[in-house]
């Protein structure tokens, strides 16, 4: 729970962060350092096909694991799939690894992939860029 003198000085900083973004150059792009890839296993599928195809595909996605591409991996709440946070730095480079898995190779599921990167509201908290001083 945040003091009240930190939730002040926080709603003090969100508060000026509109005439500070005005009175910036736009920060630079934030990069992309994780790609969540969520796989939902499609309704129509055939159960005893994909039963059987599941212990190659969770060999492949262990060593996934191994291999350091897949940093976090849940079961989606519905228990139809799974959702990963993917050590990419690009939307293509996650498609191209989960492309590869069994499920997705013989059409019993499919990926929607987002994007992650840092929170970049936060540098307003860090203050004004210092003044260029003109020296190298």
């Amino acid at each position: 729970m945040l003091s009240r003198l930190a939730r002040r000085s926080l709603a003090a900083v969100l508060a000026a962060a509109p005439a500070a973004i005005s009175a910036q150059q736009t920060p630079p792009p934030a990069p992309v350092t994780a790609v969540m890839a969520v796989l939902t296993v499609r309704p129509d599928a055939d159960q005893a096909a994909r039963v059987k195809l599941m212990p190659d595909e969770v060999r492949a996605t262990v060593k996934l694991y191994l291999d350091g591409k897949i940093q976090q991996w849940y079961a989606k709440g519905d228990g139809h799939g799974v959702m990963f946070i993917l050590n990419c730095s690009s939307i293509a480079e996650a498609k191209a690894i989960t492309d590869e898995l069994p499920l997705v190779k013989n059409h019993f599921a499919s990926f929607e992939f987002t994007a992650l990167m840092p929170l970049t509201p936060l540098r307003y908290l860090m203050g004004p860029p210092p003044a260029a001083s003109g020296k190298p």
